[in-house]
């Protein structure tokens, strides 16, 4: 049965919401389990056999090849089990990218098969020894000769070749050359590092040919997939595992060596091994989000009407694997403009790959642009809310297409109510508290909402409870939460009746988490699947001459309250699963994108408002106050949708103020390596944040009506930051972060 966009509308299950169960702030399903140390994470689960321990071992150049390695030192060290290096490696591997079997989502991945070193801290060698202790003390006494090539390590916007998918509307440089007011000024942004609490890491074991993976990951089915290839066996004899994951971010949407070598030494050695990275292997060895060269030129009219836009970013990636930062893509559907340019460039260098993170595009390019239009308001003398509402698109400013449900106006002027957006002084460095500069800054936000094809598989067991298997994920999201809140409203049973397993290659494939994707895809494959079991057992009741509901047409039996019931009459789930099908009842449901949805630009949106203090001695940056307003479709539960956002929120206070990294230019390394160095916002630097939701329902989205909060929350809230500064102080900084050494030049001695 297809689906249709009048199904997306009709009123259903989750839109009826009769247990109240949808939208409610209920506590993480898996929460206890976290909380006292029980849910274990890949490298702590409990092998059937004791483990040995492997260690990578990084190159210690840029750019070259391995040219000899000496291991005897570390092949005697006690309780070695194994060194490989490309002069030690596994036997019979495939060729990389090998695909042996039908629809494979990705190629083998050999190890060490290559002498090439493409970058620092790429894994040249490998120990696994009893403990991990003398893992470690062998892989440093390995020693690594190499044959140096000069590498091109740093970025260069100069340097930068234009990529596919320039967009062009009108005639912009005629138009610019001709806008009364103009605005034409770059805006840098640096490398940043996504530094999630648990490293990345893989358990893997054998059994009668077959593997089992537990491992760090967002998305299940590419993995196994890879796995598949490079071990050269049918993908279900791969059972990878990903159920509880300590954050990811998009950076463990990637895979690492720890993956195949886990799996690929355990079954050399015939013993379960696990790997972990450590903290500087995480900077150095995995990826990152790419710096960014941003040229932003507006031309308006003297009312602040655009008359001309233009986003031009350059990036950089790594030589071999060139993803592109498309830090323009959301300018496209944000104001409107007749005359339009938009495009990327690319810069590719002998560093580790760089690759997706945290809202990708949106978190780097809102930095400039909301910047900009902050400065095109102080042209025309506007308050920055009315510039952007004077530049509101009805449709989607290039394509033409209706909006799904947009609500950007009402989350700036909702949100600047509540914020006390009045009381700012327009001119900057009049508000003063002793040695403080006080400013307020706003911008907006905007992330594309996006459908994958999904399916669940929905269980009811002989005493009534209902599980669900997915292969989902969560990492740290809370989507364990939000399936079991989806089945319970659906099924009309209690939270408690629900069980949720996934994480888990060989249940029901889900796109996993990533892209502001997983929350609409898996779930509206749950309800789907729960609708599909509604019907299941209500034809089952209706069949059945033991059943007080027998002779009931199906599509009058209801289902709440934990009973199926129809014209009075009711009983419970056990009751009719145990009497008729005691083994139990499963189902599959299956959600697909709708052909008609695509016609419509669909996107959340939301604004921000930061309130900041600058001292005039030293030039630090406190936030004081923080407020987001966002229109993200149905939200289906209060408080984990409120963290997500939150998070996003604070991620981009560290975006705009102390987060960076850069490359050294002798060795291609990063120069922070640690949480020492690198520094992310702490509690202290985080006081009086709040966020709240609009009232919305998107029914051209999917079935449930939601869009993902995942990462809206991070575009857009650096350049309120920024722009609060300027406020504040009276500093135009473009080179993020803003620092302390980039605002003393700007600021005034203290009267």
């Amino acid at each position: 049965m297809s689906t249709t966009l009048e199904d997306y509308a009709a009123e259903n299950p989750i839109s009826r919401n009769r247990s109240g169960i949808i939208g409610r702030a209920v506590d993480r399903y898996e929460g206890p389990l976290k909380v006292t140390g029980t849910a274990p994470y890949a490298y702590e689960v409990e092998t059937p056999s004791p483990p040995a321990y492997g260690v990578l071992l990084g190159a210690s150049i840029g750019c070259g090849v391995v040219s000899a390695v000496d291991d005897a030192a570390a092949r005697a060290t006690p309780g070695v089990k194994l060194v490989w290096h490309h002069f030690s490696k596994p036997a019979n591997q495939p060729e990389r990218g090998a695909r042996s079997y039908v629809g494979s989502q990705a190629g083998a991945k050999p190890v060490f098969v290559e002498p090439t070193v493409r970058f620092f801290g790429q894994p040249v060698a490998f120990v696994c020894a009893d403990t991990l202790e003398h893992a470690q003390a062998a892989a440093d006494l390995i020693q690594v000769s190499y044959r140096e090539t000069p590498g091109e390590f740093g970025f260069s916007p100069d340097a930068a070749e234009p990529v596919d998918g320039t967009s062009a509307v009108g005639d912009f440089e005629a138009a610019f050359a001709a806008a009364p007011v103009r605005l034409d000024e770059t805006w840098t942004t640096p490398i940043e590092n996504h530094c999630q609490m648990e490293p990345c890491a893989t358990t893997a074991w054998w059994q009668d040919g077959a593997v089992t993976v537990h491992t760090s990951v967002q998305m299940v089915k590419p993995p196994q997939h890879l796995l598949s290839e490079t071990l050269q066996i049918p993908r279900d004899k791969v059972h990878l595992l990903s159920r509880y994951i300590g954050g990811g971010f998009g950076g463990k949407g990637s895979t690492y060596e720890d993956l195949e070598l886990a799996a690929l030494s355990s079954r050399e050695l015939a013993q379960p091994v696990k790997i972990a990275l450590t903290r500087q292997q995480m900077f150095n060895a995995t990826v990152h989000r790419p710096a960014t060269s941003q040229r932003v030129r507006l031309g308006a009219t003297a009312d602040g009407r655009l008359t001309a836009f233009a986003l031009e970013a350059a990036t950089h990636a790594a030589r071999h694997a060139p993803f592109v930062e498309r830090a323009a893509n959301f300018s496209r559907a944000l104001y409107a403009a007749p005359n339009r340019l938009t495009g990327h460039s690319l810069h590719k260098l002998d560093i580790a790959v760089a690759s997706a993170m945290r809202a990708p595009g949106e978190a780097s390019g809102m930095l400039s642009l909301e910047c900009a239009m902050d400065e095109l308001a102080e042209k025309v003398g506007l308050d920055p809310i009315e510039l952007r509402i004077r530049n509101e698109a009805d449709v989607h400013p290039e394509t033409g297409a209706p909006h799904s449900c947009r609500q950007l106006v009402e989350c700036m002027t909702d949100g600047a109510k509540r914020f006390g957006w009045d009381k700012r002084n327009a001119t900057p460095g009049r508000t003063r508290e002793g040695e403080w500069f006080v400013g307020m800054g706003m911008a907006a936000a905007i992330r594309g909402n996006f459908l994958l094809p999904a399916k669940a598989g929905i269980r009811v067991e002989a005493d009534g409870k209902v599980i669900v298997r997915q292969g989902m994920t969560d990492i740290g999201t809370g989507s364990y939460t939000i399936i079991a809140q989806i089945t319970a409203e659906t099924m009309g049973v209690p939270l408690e009746q629900v069980v949720v397993e996934i994480g888990d290659s060989g249940f029901a494939p889900a796109p996993g988490s990533g892209g502001q994707f997983g929350a609409a895809s898996a779930g509206s494959a749950v309800y789907e699947g729960g609708m599909l079991m509604r019907r299941t057992l209500a034809a089952m009741a209706s069949a059945d001459p033991g059943s007080p509901l027998h002779g009931a047409a199906v599509e009058e039996i209801d289902f709440r309250d934990g009973l199926i019931t129809a014209s009075n009459k009711s009983e419970t789930l056990a009751a009719l699963v145990s009497r008729l099908q005691p083994a139990g009842v499963d189902v599959v449901g299956e959600s697909m994108p709708v052909a008609e949805s695509r016609a419509f630009s669909q996107h959340a949106y939301g604004a921000h408002f930061a309130e900041v203090g600058v001292n005039a001695v030293t030039g630090e940056v406190r936030l004081r106050r923080m407020l987001g307003a966002f229109a993200c479709g149905r939200i289906l539960n209060a408080k984990t949708a409120r963290s997500q956002i939150t998070g996003g929120m604070i991620w981009g206070v560290g975006s705009v103020l102390s987060e960076f990294n850069v490359t050294d230019p002798r060795y291609g390394s990063l120069i922070n390596q640690d949480l020492g160095g690198y520094l992310a916002p702490v509690h202290a630097d985080i006081v009086n944040l709040d966020a709240y939701f609009l009232p919305e329902v998107d029914d051209k989205a999917n079935p449930l009506g939601i869009k993902g909060v995942g990462e809206v929350g991070i575009c857009g809230a650096g350049a309120a930051v920024a722009n609060a500064v300027y406020n504040a102080c009276g500093a135009r900084i473009r080179d993020y972060p803003i620092t302390p050494d980039k605002l003393l030049p700007f600021l005034p001695e203290l009267i």
